[in-house]
């Protein structure tokens, strides 16, 4: 899409509303509270015939200092350098503020063409505030209401002629165009420009997630500092990282679920969460001075039990004297504590100074690769029967469990089926046996693994069916049968 529209104003004039009515999803946080939009969101917008990029940004402070506001607002400038037009977004109901006409003064002398919208103009109280816009000197205002669409038929007839301009003005190369390769059933992914590899970064708050994308990305494009619990937002940012297209998502932090008590938090994690959900994998990043806490751990284990790929990433290494020693520690720590994981890739980086991002970069290969792992049919029975035969598996009530056939449903995770004879009782210390050899004999190390055990009874069409019982006449019919033979 060549035309982008950066979406500015003061907080809580309904901005992130607008951006979501836009894209036509709920990506970007909404509540009350004044200032929850904190970094920048791109989305694909669609407004009737009209296809372009739209940019959610932070509310305007009249604060140019290195406080939170101050960078959130140079955020924001940065937005409206890197857009097409500005929508600029006022509370008709509010009516006009010295912050609004600050910033309508800004944005007229920026030379970007600028679109006027007054936002929450349903009913009659708004009526004022519609009056009052016109003195920003930047047209006539439009009315909308980004709550319940109105207004968006008269926006996109202004924004029209805009992208009408930018899309005449831009000419695709052939190396431009989209990818359509498509993957071939049962053949790996393939990372493409057009299916990129979908990575999250998650960890508890001030672990330096943001810090890091913003050095992988080569561009400060996400809020940082010194407070914790910055991110609010969980940011979908496209990059190609040494070759490889990519989209990493940025999450808020996320505390003890007991600590978690504000509304916003708690959407901020749940906006993590989904992020998680929709990732192939999860860097879990933790703080070298403190790894390990009880929720890194809890962190690890969700991505697991989600079926991600997890790549271990320990953060200010740079910061670290004694290297060798704390890494042995590490190591040891993360096979005790994670079991589940075990083998996963573990590496350490400095998110400020940009060592062992090769080294990262290479583990989430790694490990999306093991992730999309298939083992054929003939070699898991080959293997199935060296495992039953070097340890069978017990005999509950002397009736011992036989295990008759193997093979691989599905990747990503990988996921396996053993055909077998009373698996309800298979202890699972021997599915644990099973799936420790799968890890070991076909690399699989650190990847999630799912081990279902059927019962070929499982597939018998009469297993449920009930025994007709025989009618008094048939019986007759068999008795006499009996007596002429």
């Amino acid at each position: 899409m060549s035309f982008t529209l950066a979406i500015v104003g003061r907080p809580n004039v309904g901005k992130s509303t607008l951006f979501n009515r836009f894209v036509g999803k709920r990506l970007a946080l909404v509540d009350d509270q004044p200032g929850v939009t904190r970094d920048l969101r791109e989305g694909d917008a669609r407004l009737g015939d009209l296809r372009f990029t739209v940019i959610d940004t932070a509310g305007l402070e009249d604060a140019t200092d290195d406080s939170l506001q101050g960078r959130m607002r140079r955020l924001t400038e940065r937005a409206v350098a890197m857009a097409d037009a500005c929508l600029f977004v006022i509370d008709a109901r509010a009516g006009i503020t010295p912050d609004d006409t600050l910033f309508a003064g800004l944005l007229r002398r920026g030379g970007k063409p600028v679109i006027l919208a007054a936002n929450k103009a349903e009913g009659r109280a708004a009526e004022a505030g519609l009056i009052e816009a016109y003195e920003l000197g930047l047209g006539e205002p439009i009315a909308v209401s980004a709550e319940h669409g109105e207004g968006m038929a008269e926006l996109a007839v202004t924004l029209a002629p805009l992208v009408e301009a930018a899309e005449a003005a831009v000419t695709l190369a052939p190396e431009d165009l989209p990818d359509t390769d498509q993957d071939i059933d049962g053949a790996a992914r393939v990372i493409t420009a057009a299916r990129p590899l979908q990575v999250a970064v998650v960890g508890r708050p001030n672990a330096g997630k943001s810090t890091l994308i913003n050095r992988i990305i080569g561009d400060d494009r996400l809020l940082t500092g010194p407070e914790a619990g910055i991110t609010r937002d969980a940011i979908a940012l496209p990059v190609t990282w040494d070759g490889t297209p990519m989209r990493i998502f940025d999450t808020a932090g996320m505390r003890r679920k007991a600590r978690v008590q504000e509304k916003l938090e708690k959407l901020s994690v749940a906006d993590g969460l989904r992020a998680v959900k929709f990732a192939e994998v999860v860097v879990v990043l933790l703080d070298a001075a403190i790894p390990f806490e009880t929720q890194d751990l809890r962190i690890a284990d969700l991505a697991e039990r989600e079926g991600r790929a997890v790549v271990v990433a320990v953060n200010k290494w740079d910061l670290e004297r004694d290297k060798q020693e704390k890494l042995a520690d590490l190591k040891e720590a993360f096979d005790r504590l994670l079991p589940q994981l075990r083998g996963a890739p573990l590496v350490t980086v400095s998110a400020a100074t940009g060592r062992g991002l090769d080294r990262l970069h290479a583990a989430i290969l790694k490990a999306h690769d093991v992730w999309n792992r298939r083992v054929t049919t003939a070699q898991l029975n080959r293997w199935l029967a060296d495992m039953t035969a070097a340890h069978p598996p017990p005999a509950p009530g002397g009736r011992r469990i036989k295990l008759r056939y193997m093979t691989q449903a599905k990747t990503r995770p990988p996921g396996f089926v053993v055909m077998c004879s009373h698996p309800d009782k298979l202890p699972d210390a021997y599915k644990r046996y099973l799936v420790n050899g799968l890890r070991a004999d076909f690399d699989m190390p650190g990847t999630p693994i799912r081990l279902h055990l059927r019962s070929q009874a499982d597939d018998n069409p009469f297993k449920n069916r009930k025994k007709s019982t025989p009618s008094r006449l048939s019986k007759h019919v068999r008795k006499g049968a009996t007596k002429k033979g």
